[in-house]
């Protein structure tokens, strides 16, 4: 019945999409259009959606129609009821009660009641402004006290689903039609002293602690409608040019990159702790094997200071060294003040885990990427990466998500052009897709946004070696940077802005990166000192790709691995591709949080990601 409905209400219609699934109508499908809904005027409609805020009033019904006139008497013998006897003889019965009480109602005060109970009741009346989340404008929606209890109505955050007919506004303003209600087929009540989005213009720092009901604010929806739409058309890019979408795994034995901190995947530290409770033994960790560990990590520190790699992973090797002393300094005072035979050794066995050995969440695609890229030639992949760095970075986060490419018989240039055509369609299909949405964020967020999207589309990328980019920012006099400006040293944030916003004033693409500051797998260069890797670097907001040309030589690769003690048996697998057909190929990878982030002109990652994880935060 209700299909059959919901059917019939707009079968005439044919400017009315229904949403297929619910037998109601979107909002886009009304205010969306370009006369805002005028021309479905008259138009009966479902909407359904949540109260955003609400206006009650008082409203004075139509009079009652007149009655009719009466018919000229006819002349000729006429029945006389007895109520018209009684009328005749109202004042011989005034005459009486005057006479015993001294007193009787006035004409008046009869003539007033009897008009007061003719007259209809005042009834109240509702300007609802509800929103379905399929747009950024608000339908008013028009509710009389007749039709439902207003109170149950009005609160914000109150969800309806409601049946009326598409009127033009009664009220001249930024609504063009609203919709009159004739029935409310659904109501979601709230409470309003408790639910947290019941003021207006909430901070969006206060609006992370409610990841699970931000979405309702017209501020995040019109962030998730960008990032949806930036998902489609990452992936209408890649289908339009040809590429294979593989998806690759989440748990991996591999480290992408080399020198990553990952998160370990294990079952065993329940079971662990469930033999510990069985045997009521306090359990303690080897002092020997952290006093090993500790070894091992002050090598990790001092091979980073020698190579001068990224600043951020010899901190965070630093933080990781320094936590290891603390734990041998508890361990030895535990094993001083108490008995060696309370103690046991926990030694773990990843040969009796899940998977049989270590296995971690993986930071990257790409490997595996590869392997596809060899047999089926342009292929890419779009999912979550994860990275155990502690760190409260407000650009990064500990699961963050990444389209990858890796396409067959490409070098670095082919990869550049790739970068370059995939950030402008990207741009491009935003202005044409979300006007609405971009015009609430230049408004409320970034009066740049869209502005910034239309420069980089028709702008080209300055392409310079990381070479010319040292000497360059040596000769700047006009300002001092704070990181030293050295030729094997990571070029800063504060580096590359500079370059692209002061010196070029665009985009640049930066290449040929000293090959100790680069993952293992980019191809040696001739001079046997870069690589061919590269970074896509845009005013206002850094480095948003990084990529290259791969290694496809087996003897050069195989030693670069063992320069840096990778664990070879985990890469054997990696290595056949060069074995075995080995073919020139290239790749790259965009963060997709941060252009989502840059589309919009925030700037902190978390406030553009559904549910954020760092570190230290993990609340839904």
């Amino acid at each position: 019945m209700d299909s059959e409905k919901g059917a019939k209400m707009v079968q005439s219609h044919v400017n009315l999409t229904l949403s297929k699934y619910s037998k109601r109508v979107l909002l886009k499908s009304i205010l969306g259009r370009s006369d805002n809904g005028l021309e479905l005027v008259g138009q009966k409609v479902i909407i359904g959606g949540w109260v955003k805020s609400s206006k009650e009033q008082m409203k004075d019904s139509p009079p009652p129609p007149p009655p009719p006139p009466e018919a000229a008497p006819k002349e000729g013998p006429k029945d006389v009821s007895c109520v018209e006897i009684l009328q005749s003889r109202i004042p011989f019965f005034r005459t009486i009660i005057r006479a015993f009480t001294g007193h009787c109602p006035t004409q008046e005060k009869v003539e007033t009641w009897s008009a007061t109970s003719a007259r209809p009741s005042l009834t109240s009346i509702a300007y609802l402004q509800v929103n379905d989340g399929s747009c950024v404008l608000n339908l008013q929606v028009v509710v009389e006290s007749s039709v439902a209890p207003l109170k149950e109505l009005t609160p914000t955050g109150t969800s309806i689903l409601a049946e009326g007919v598409l009127k033009k506004s009664s009220v001249q303003g930024k609504h063009v039609v609203e919709l009159n209600v004739e029935n409310i087929l659904h109501t979601g009540m709230v409470d309003q002293d408790k639910y947290p989005l019941a003021m207006k213009r909430i901070p969006v720092d206060v609006l992370r602690g409610y990841s699970h009901l931000r979405s309702r604010t017209i501020t995040v929806a019109s962030v998730t409608r960008i990032r949806n739409a930036l998902t489609y058309a990452t992936h209408t890019f890649f289908q339009n040019n040809d590429f294979l979408h593989v998806h690759v795994p989440i748990i991996t034995t591999t480290d992408a990159k080399g020198f990553s901190e990952k998160f370990q995947v294990t079952c065993l530290s329940g079971k662990a702790d469930k033999e510990s409770k069985e045997t009521n033994d306090i359990v303690a960790v080897n002092l020997e094997v952290v006093r090993g560990a500790i070894k091992e990590k002050g090598n990790k520190v001092d091979e980073l200071k020698r190579s001068d790699s990224n600043r951020e992973a010899l901190f965070a090797a630093l933080q990781d060294l320094k936590k290891a002393n603390e734990l041998a300094l508890q361990l030895e005072a535990q094993e001083k003040s108490k008995p060696r035979t309370l103690s046991r050794v926990v030694e773990v066995d990843f040969s009796k885990d899940f998977f049989g050995r270590q296995a971690y969440l993986t930071v990257s695609g790409q490997l595996h990427l590869e392997s596809y890229a060899c047999a089926l030639g342009n292929v890419y992949t779009f999912g979550p990466t994860f990275q155990a760095e502690k760190t409260q970075n407000i650009q990064h986060l500990a699961e963050s998500w990444v389209v990858e490419l890796e396409m067959a018989f490409s070098d670095l240039e082919d990869v550049m052009n790739c970068a370059v055509d995939f950030l402008k369609f990207l741009c491009q299909w935003i202005l044409e897709h979300c006007s609405d949405d971009m015009g609430f964020v230049c408004k409320r967020i970034d009066v740049t946004s869209s502005e910034r999207l239309q420069s980089l589309v028709s702008s080209s990328f300055e392409r310079i070696t990381y070479t010319e980019a040292v000497e360059l920012l040596k000769d700047v006099t006009d300002k001092k940077f704070e990181a030293k400006i050295e030729w094997g040293v990571p070029l800063t944030e504060e580096h590359e802005s500079y370059l692209a916003e002061v010196v070029y004033k665009r985009p640049i693409i930066i290449y040929n990166h000293p090959k100790e500051i680069k993952p293992f797998h980019m191809r040696l260069n001739d001079d046997e000192r870069t690589v061919a890797a590269i970074d896509v670097v845009l005013p206002k907001t850094g480095t948003l790709i990084r990529g290259g040309q791969r290694e496809e030589r087996f003897e050069m690769l195989s030693t670069r691995m063992k320069e840096l003690n990778l664990p070879m048996e985990q890469y054997e697998w990696y290595l056949d591709l060069r074995r075995h057909g080995t073919i020139k190929h290239s790749g790259l990878s965009l963060e997709f949080d941060s252009v989502v982030l840059w589309a919009c002109g925030l700037y902190d990652i978390r406030d553009v990601v559904p549910f954020p994880r760092s570190c230290g935060n993990l609340n839904f």
